[in-house]
């Protein structure tokens, strides 16, 4: 081979080369554009696959990083996004194929979802820098102020944003929250039900949701229910709305409407650890204990206290409750008057005073006159037997609780009351929780006889012989 072939050889092979290396630079960018039009069609697969490519051949290919962040953030892959994003945000984009409002803005979403509240302001912030006419940055600043507890500052940003986007209905929501949380109860109202006029129906969940909470707040049981039955129809609102409409009930001693709410919200649970599963098996433990379905009632508390042991009472009503489970063997006396307690506590309204009835007659030696059902007990109108020393019969009035809370200073004003309207010298008050400092402090040296938990568990013994 002739030295002229050789070097025209040569030359051919550095010419190739050169123009391999010349159409990369020319050809890289438009595959670069050609992941966005991927992503756009939907084809996010691929997308990842050829941006890895890119990224596998340049690891400092920036646009290669925002686009796979971009492909990952589609199929909500919101982990992987979060990691392109901040590998990206340590490169320089200066220069780059990037819209840069475009990557802010979704930078500080992923900041705010992984609750890096103070990257996601400063986000927020330079994109109102970059556009000072965009409602939605001030809208979205707005609302990370407010998390931070920066309530002037938040309502300065979620009004220039109305000002800014008047149609919007969540920033009206958002102002009307705000309002809300500093008990500015019919500023929120009227805040709150402007948002209603330009929201869609699908947006509207937790606009009624506080709405609901400001009835609610007032006693307004009836209108709040309506609002928090609207709310229901939003998923993300749906457990929290069935709480608090069961509430609702709750307070309004409608306890058969209480639990269908609430064992609808259970039902619906997805985040035991969540507050609103807490709350919602709480207070469905509460209803069951009303009903006396004390086992039911346990299932529920036991579940809350597995999550989180100093949820409210939750410890404590266990503990009161702990006979229900606890063994030892038939016959032993402890257990027996474990279980004549746990009679009187879960008895059926309509048992529970025939028990009651059991107890004046048989503990108590007197004849029952008349016998009722009370909230949370029974009244038992008595009279001494025939074999009371007197020729007069005296009468007395006597009323079992057996609620949660020892028995206050109201019950026994109560039946002091009653028992003066009805001529009865003497009343007696059972109450399995026994009283509380104020009762004992005002019974005494009154025609009232208080009897606590002791005794109760005494007389029920002589009951069941």
């Amino acid at each position: 081979m002739s030295r002229v072939t050789g070097l025209i050889i040569v030359l051919a092979v550095g010419l190739g080369c050169l123009l391999v290396f010349i159409l990369r630079i020319i050809l890289s960018p438009r595959r670069v554009e050609a992941l966005g039009t991927l992503i756009k069609q939907g084809k996010t697969g691929i997308a990842i696959s050829s941006a890895k490519r890119l990224i596998a051949r340049n690891s400092k290919n920036a646009e290669a990083h925002y686009y796979l962040g971009l492909a990952y953030h589609a199929e909500k892959k919101e982990e992987d996004a979060y990691r392109e994003f901040k590998i990206l945000n340590q490169l320089s984009i200066q220069g780059k194929m990037i819209p840069e409002q475009d990557y802010r803005r979704t930078l500080a979403q992923l900041y705010a979802a992984h609750g890096e509240i103070e990257e996601a302001l400063k986000e927020y912030l330079l994109l109102i820098k970059l556009a000072p006419k965009q409602g939605e940055f001030y809208y979205q600043a707005g609302k990370l102020f407010a998390e931070r507890g920066k309530g002037n500052t938040a309502r300065e940003y979620l009004q220039k944003a109305a000002e800014l986007s008047p149609k919007d209905g969540n920033i009206y929501c958002e102002l009307g929250l705000l309002c809300y949380k500093e008990k500015k109860a019919p500023e929120a109202k009227a805040t709150l039900e402007r948002a209603l006029r330009f929201q869609k129906e699908e947006n509207q969940g937790r606009t009624w949701f506080y709405l609901g909470k400001l009835q609610k707040d007032v006693k307004d049981y009836d209108g709040a229910r309506g609002a928090f039955e609207k709310a229901t129809r939003d998923p993300e609102f749906r457990v929290r709305a069935l709480v608090e409409r069961g509430g609702c009930f709750m307070a309004q001693n409608d306890i058969d409407h209480a639990l269908q709410d609430l064992e609808k919200a259970a039902a619906a649970i997805k985040d035991e650890s969540s507050n609103d599963s807490l709350f919602a098996r709480y207070f469905l433990g509460l209803c069951y204990e009303k009903r006396r379905e004390i086992d039911k009632a346990l299932v529920q508390w036991e579940q809350v206290y597995a999550q989180k042991k100093g949820f409210k009472d939750v410890g404590e009503k266990l503990s009161q409750y702990r006979e229900f489970k606890s063994g030892g063997k038939a016959g032993e006396p402890a257990k027996q008057r474990e279980d004549d307690m746990k009679r009187y506590i879960t008895a059926s309204n309509a048992d529970f005073v025939e028990l009651c009835k059991d107890i004046v007659k048989e503990a108590m030696d007197l004849q029952v006159e008349s016998a009722k059902g009370i909230s949370d007990g029974s009244e038992v109108l008595a009279t001494e037997g025939d074999n009371a020393k007197f020729a007069r019969k005296m009468p007395r009035l006597i009323r079992f609780y057996r609620g949660n809370d020892p028995a206050d200073e109201g019950e026994i004003r109560s039946i002091l009351d009653d028992a003066r309207e009805q001529n009865i010298p003497k009343a007696v008050v059972i109450a399995s929780a026994g009283f509380s400092p104020a009762a004992v402090a005002f019974a005494d040296s009154r025609s009232v006889e208080l009897m606590g938990n002791d005794k109760l568990r005494i007389m029920l013994r002589k009951a069941a012989r």
